[in-house]
């Protein structure tokens, strides 16, 4: 079963450098192993000095590297229910040039995360190394997933019925294409591929999420933010890499200055992930550019024997039965009172924290219980629904929803 940790951070930190350390060290152990570029600024090619386009390149023995083109692979394996989508978002009159650009910002991406599963069923390498895009990017297009299998989930069925209805009208008198029946069937296929890479990427012995950061402020803040983020949407965050740390002893004191300033976001991380290994990689004086520097970092920093494990596991949600209902548990380190909102609407249940929202269904078992009870505390979020309250019990919220 291959192994997958993907990398992410803000931009300019290091994340493909250390993706790249990690990927090399498991080709020197004889693993055959795979370096993903998810980031349309695509740099593997230039760290290892090597050719590396949308085939698998050799970049040492054991290591291959793939820089991913979602709108080819989009164009190549879903051609017809690429087309259906942007004309029925478009409309019937859309010139070619039109359908070039898919009109759903960021969805062609999500096929970089349905080659990963692709590379993963293969069977063809022991551990997959994914460089992704900057957190923001990473974090919408994590989301993809499961909020486009609960759009399929809920209209599909529905979908199919109406297409075959009203396909034979609708250009005519609507001016509007549906998709036809290859269509619908790759629009399908699809459903099906995005509830498998759904399972597989919250699938905690295979996958897990590491994060890079340098010891800045600002970089610190988003590097906290981004785990709470992961969380809520249930990966698994196992490792943080703080990049660039100025060595002891420079004899300078500009750099010791600079050095003492670090030190303090170095202790707030370690503060935060409390319990999730943490590694320092110092600022190096040169480029990390070509084999000799990426196995520096290996030498220097990746000596873990356990590297390649999931070295944390968390409880992601969970249901629990309590007197007179039930609790579902969500861990969220890191957040604070008033900035998450929880809503509910029938069988569904928002949470929203900061920019991010995720869409939970509920089991059926739920169905008629009281509006939710939301508490926040010790970085979990409990959500508690009560099934021994009369329906005249219960209180509608003045917002539509309870602020944890």
């Amino acid at each position: 079963m291959a192994r997958i940790i993907l990398f992410t951070g803000k931009g300019g930190v290091g994340k493909t450098s250390i993706a790249a350390a990690h990927a090399l060290k498991s080709a020197e152990e004889g693993k055959r192993s795979i370096l993903v570029s998810a980031d349309m600024a695509h740099n593997i090619g230039d760290i290892f000095q090597k050719r590396v386009g949308g085939e698998p390149a050799e970049l040492a023995e054991n290591l291959w590297g793939l820089e991913l083109d979602p709108d080819r692979m989009l164009r190549e394996e879903f051609p017809e229910a690429a087309k259906a989508i942007r004309k029925l978002l478009l409309g019937s009159s859309a010139g070619a040039a039109d359908l070039d650009d898919f009109p759903i910002p960021g969805f062609e991406d999500l096929f970089s995360l349905l080659k990963i599963a692709d590379l993963h069923e293969s069977g063809e390498y022991d551990r997959i190394f994914v460089d992704c895009a900057p957190t923001g990017e990473t974090l919408s297009l994590l989301k993809l997933p499961e909020l486009l299998a609960w759009y399929m989930e809920k209209f599909f069925p529905v979908g199919k019925t109406m297409v075959r209805i009203l396909a034979p009208v609708s250009k005519v008198k609507y001016h509007v294409e549906l998709p036809d029946r290859k269509a619908m069937d790759e629009i399908g296929e699809m459903h099906e591929k995005l509830l498998g890479l759904q399972e597989l990427l919250k699938n905690g012995e295979i996958s897990s999420v590491r994060l890079v950061c340098t010891p800045e402020k600002m970089v610190v803040e988003e590097t906290k933010r981004s785990y709470m983020y992961l969380s809520l949407y249930g990966y698994q965050t196992d490792g943080v890499f703080i990049n660039r740390v100025i060595p002891a002893g420079t004899g300078n004191s500009f750099l010791e200055s600079w050095r003492d300033i670090q030190q303090g976001y170095v202790e707030e991380l370690r503060r935060v992930f409390t319990g999730i290994p943490v590694a320092e990689i110092p600022w190096y004086p040169g480029e990390v550019r070509g084999r000799e520097a990426v196995g520096r970092i290996c030498s220097d920093v990746l000596a873990d024997l356990a590297l390649f494990d999931v070295r944390v596991h968390t409880e992601q949600e969970m249901y629990s039965a309590i007197p007179g209902g039930y609790r579902l548990t969500i861990p969220l380190p890191g957040a604070e009172r008033g900035e998450v909102k929880v809503s509910r609407h029938d069988l569904d249940l928002d949470i929203a924290a900061g920019n991010f929202l995720r869409r939970i269904p509920l089991p059926d078992v739920l169905r008629g219980t009281s509006d939710p009870e939301v508490v926040l505390e010790d970085g979990e979020l409990k959500v508690s629904f009560r099934t021994d309250r009369k329906p005249e019990e219960r209180e509608e919220s003045e917002d539509g929803g309870d602020k944890a």
